[in-house]
């Protein structure tokens, strides 16, 4: 007969990891997923349930791979046209990746940032997607309690990728609405200096560009702040570049990279890049995550660190041969942002119809939607109380601000680029017909004192405000939010 063993005697067995909440999974990021996934929409099955708008994924260009793939069968092991190379694909293969895999990442990384860059396929360290790269990155750059400087708002995820089984710290920069968010020199000093004032050791800074939740790319004056700051400080810069393929509208995207080369004087052994295919081409499921380190140093320990999450072989094969293609990639990237911008302008326009405002973006697969004067009050709570009835009585999953530490109540991230347009025009319809029942019911309470939500709207959820350790929900593993409209 086992033991009974509970939850209080599970901290003297197990490790700090397996007993805290380092993940996550507690937040308001990772109610709305469990809210999707208890009642995801379908334009037949389930016409009233959940719409899913809180993952960024790029689901707008898979028929164009599909066709590639059909087109070229031997690219893959497969079929019978590409079944000869199962043996070398199968047998075991160092850390180092396949040498034309890493050749064709290389090239397309420059591609895809507008070829204002080359990149070194000797500097590629593959990862076990982009979550698996930041966290060895910061293996590589930090111990535990040493802290990076990080922008707000940021993306939920860094919390468990940079964090939680390194121990590093992750300081808030604070960024402001009033001129985009941009990062500043004074905000840099001010969360730098804090940070001493904590006895805080600074490694380095975070970036995320184009930045995700925001969906803006970082100019060029910018990022020579950030070089320049990071070389004063003798600190490193981590630039997560994973939504650089996205860019679909001016201005034209530049790279940390073409910082580098245009300036010589700078120390290259401080600058890093994060890089994934989940985005840009919308293969997430692949895992295809990759470190671009300028420092030797880093790309030799991040390479044998890579044995803990390798890109399968059978995926850098088929990816070998897809991205060495440059006519496709051309077209490829070409199409999947006229389709982004498209998607982005009806969206965006649509909740414009609707007096409801977003920020100027110009890449990612997301906007930064402003709400508020929807909110009873400017606070957190206030934000989560509007989420909860827009999860619940309006069906649409997208993410509070406060789960990406905006400092700012009344921000959400609503992704557009996953589903069809049918189902962007249901969303559009769900959030007009709240906007005018809102303002309905703001005007039959004008002359009330309490001007609190109908509480019948609330979303039985847990209220509370969000904490620093916010998480993304991928660990969930959620129904494909892509739903192919009714023909």
């Amino acid at each position: 007969m086992g033991l009974h063993v509970d939850e209080h005697s599970n901290y003297n067995v197990l490790s700090r990891i397996a007993t805290s909440d380092g993940h996550g999974e507690n937040s308001s990021y990772f109610d709305g997923w469990k809210a999707y996934d208890n009642d995801p929409f379908h334009p037949i099955d389930n016409p009233k349930g959940v719409i899913q708008m809180g993952l960024a994924e790029n689901q707008l260009c898979l028929d164009l791979m599909q066709q590639w793939i059909k087109q070229n069968p031997q690219a893959s092991i497969c079929t019978s046209e590409g079944v000869s190379e199962l043996k070398d694909v199968a047998n075991f293969q160092d850390y180092h990746g396949l040498p034309d895999f890493r050749k064709a990442i290389a090239r397309f990384m420059g591609k895809a940032r507008g070829g204002g860059a080359k990149f070194d396929p000797e500097r590629i360290v593959m990862s076990g997607g982009a979550t698996g790269a930041q966290e060895t990155i910061a293996f590589c750059l930090a111990n535990p309690g040493e802290a990076f400087l990080i922008p707000t708002p940021y993306y939920p995820g860094f919390d468990r990728d940079f964090r939680w089984r390194t121990g590093v710290q992750l300081l808030p920069v604070q960024c402001h609405s009033f001129n985009n968010f941009k990062i500043t020199e004074p905000a840099l000093v001010t969360a730098y200096q804090k940070a001493q004032r904590c006895n805080i050791r600074v490694k380095g800074i975070l970036v995320t560009n184009p930045s995700n939740p925001l969906g803006t790319t970082l100019d060029r004056e910018t990022l020579r702040t950030l070089v320049s700051f990071a070389n004063e400080k003798r600190i490193h810069l981590v630039c997560d570049e994973i939504f650089s393929g996205t860019v679909f509208d001016k201005p034209t995207y530049v790279s940390v990279s073409e910082i580098v080369e245009e300036e010589p004087y700078y120390d290259s052994d401080l600058i890093h890049i994060v890089y994934s295919l989940s985005k840009d081409l919308g293969v997430p499921g692949f895992r295809v995550g990759v470190i671009y380190s300028y420092n030797d140093a880093v790309v030799s320990c991040a390479r044998k660190m890579s044995s803990f999450g390798l890109v399968s072989t059978q995926t850098q094969h088929l990816l070998a041969s897809m991205l060495g293609d440059d006519d496709f990639t051309t077209k490829f990237l070409a199409e999947s942002r006229r389709r982004l911008s498209r998607s982005y302008k009806v969206f965006t326009a649509g909740l414009h119809m609707v007096g409801i405002k977003c920020l100027d973006s110009n890449a990612g697969l997301f906007c930064w939607m402003d709400l508020k004067h929807l909110l009873n009050e400017v606070t957190v709570e206030a934000e989560l109380e509007l989420w909860r009835v827009i999860i619940k009585e309006v069906k649409l999953n997208i993410s509070p601000g406060s789960s990406f530490h905006c400092s700012e109540p009344g921000w959400f991230r609503v992704c557009f680029a996953n589903m069809d347009d049918n189902t962007m025009e249901t969303a559009l319809k769900r959030i007009r017909t709240f906007v005018y029942r809102g303002n309905d019911t703001a005007a039959a309470q004008a002359k009330k004192k309490n001007k609190r939500w109908n509480a019948a709207l609330r979303l039985s959820l847990p209220r509370r405000f969000e904490e620093m350790t916010i998480m993304t929900p991928r660990l969930m593993s959620p129904h494909s939010p892509l739903v192919q409209a009714a023909t």
